[in-house]
């Protein structure tokens, strides 16, 4: 393939999807930070004093179920982080929708009511940067987005493939034309690699997960509506948390899946201990049946093949925070690259429309113009 033609593939994938593509990119790279922002916002929400031992999971539920008697739990948050309120998914009897609420673990007060999944505003810009608002569709359009984000950083790097010989060139001096471009492609260099993790993750998840919904809906059946509990009220949380701590050496519970729709276990998912720091915090898990309490299946990712971890790897990828604070911040600022690609691409664009308009033209008369044979006499 000639670089005119991965030029024009260049070009015109970044002009077609240049802005839906940095609402995703500067919305993806403020979310880095989304429970700092949230801490600046409502503190007193998300944020509780630690005392020396959190109540058992069965009185925080207790407390759920009493004061929402018309929800039901199907979902749980528990941050490794001990100064962070537990997190806790319900749905609402005749609804499919999720909502959530605050809850301090350590005095079993709720610290925000129940609101809908959009209502604070991270979790708005959390849905605007998975769907774009557009529910499914936007899973789709999202996830398209993010595979030519992956296109543009592929092409952009073999066209300036030979970027590295003038690496940290930038000719602040010479005229816009030659700095933008020296810019465009200096930091394209640069955040290439993250925007390339950043797309190929958000690609996959995106796509997959809208497969799912169409391959579990394609029949024109809606999402179940909440009727009932769907597990025995009888089982303990807390005897099933610490059964799966036991199960699992090194393992730390970090969320519970409690049944949405009928047929659905209980799971705990969790850290544990490893050398590698791509896995996540939910990498392994415990299954029980929701009815007998009966321990299913356990999922050790430390005995799982390459496949299995690279996929589980795409979470801490993504969200850049593999290596705490440095990596969020690095994740964060080449998060914004697409911006300065953006405004430097369409100047750069804008400037040379005119110049291949005239070569064109030239192009056109040259083509136009009658031929003229060598030795020609010219007739009076």
């Amino acid at each position: 393939m000639s670089n005119k033609l991965l030029f024009r593939i260049h070009s015109w994938s970044a002009l077609a999807v240049c802005l839906p593509l940095l609402v995703i990119c500067l919305t993806g790279s403020v979310l880095v930070f989304k429970h700092e922002i949230d801490s600046l916002l409502m503190h007193d929400r998300v944020r509780v004093e630690p005392l020396p031992q959190r109540q058992s999971l069965d009185t925080l539920r207790d407390v759920v179920n009493e004061t929402y008697p018309r929800h039901e739990v199907v979902g749980w948050t528990l941050f490794e982080d001990p100064a962070r309120a537990d997190l806790v998914y319900v749905i609402a009897h005749g609804s499919s929708d999720w909502s959530y609420l605050l809850l301090d673990q350590y005095r079993a007060a709720i610290l925000a009511p129940v609101v809908s999944t959009t209502h604070y505003l991270t979790d708005w810009l959390l849905e605007l940067h998975y769907t774009l608002l557009l529910h499914d569709a936007g899973l789709l359009l999202s996830g398209l987005i993010a595979v030519i984000l992956c296109l543009l950083g592929i092409t952009g790097l073999w066209l300036h493939r030979s970027f590295w010989k003038n690496l940290f060139t930038l000719r602040t001096k010479a005229r816009r034309v030659l700095y933008y471009s020296d810019l465009h492609k200096l930091v394209g260099a640069y955040a290439s690699p993250v925007l390339l993790v950043l797309g190929f993750t958000g690609a996959y998840w995106n796509l997959t997960h809208f497969a799912h919904e169409v391959e579990e809906h394609a029949g024109g059946e809606e999402h179940y509506k909440m009727q009932a509990r769907l597990y025995n009220d009888g089982l303990s949380l807390q005897a099933l948390h610490d059964r799966s701590e036991q199960a699992l050496p090194d393992f730390d519970a970090t969320y519970i899946s409690l049944p949405w729709e009928p047929g659905q276990g209980i799971r705990f998912f969790g850290d544990i201990n490893s050398s590698n720091p791509l896995l996540s915090q939910y990498a392994s898990s415990v299954h029980f049946d929701a009815q007998s309490g009966d321990m299913k299946d356990v999922y050790d990712i430390r005995e799982q093949g390459v496949s299995a971890k690279t996929m589980d790897s795409f979470r801490r990828l993504h969200f850049g925070d593999f290596a705490g604070l440095p990596s969020r911040i690095i994740w964060c600022l080449f998060g914004l690259a697409p911006a300065v690609l953006a405004f430097t691409g369409v100047s750069l664009w804008l400037k040379r429309r005119p110049q291949r308009r005239r070569a064109a033209a030239k192009a056109k008369a040259r083509v136009e113009s009658p031929a003229q044979t060598p030795g020609a006499v010219r007739r009076v």
